[in-house]
């Protein structure tokens, strides 16, 4: 079973990808640094190192599905 504490929602918008919310310093409608080409690697296996460029917080991504990145930290 995947630990619902440990995702975060995501949505993809023109090519780009977002979260409503940091989960570190609440900032709204964040741009991330991963791609929508990246997201079969990371489904594939491959752990992607996500840094949140509003406070530079930092998860490691280990699964990705249409609505949410499973990440390696409690998120909520």
């Amino acid at each position: 079973m995947i630990p619902f504490e440990r995702t975060w929602p995501y949505d993809i918008i023109r090519g780009d990808v977002y979260v409503s919310d940091c989960p570190f310093c609440d900032a709204s409608n964040v741009l991330v640094p991963l791609k929508p080409s990246e997201i079969p690697n990371i489904q594939d296996g491959k752990k992607k190192l996500l840094i949140f460029p509003c406070c530079h917080g930092r998860v490691t991504v280990l699964n990705v599905d249409g609505d949410y990145l499973l990440t390696d930290t409690k998120l909520r």
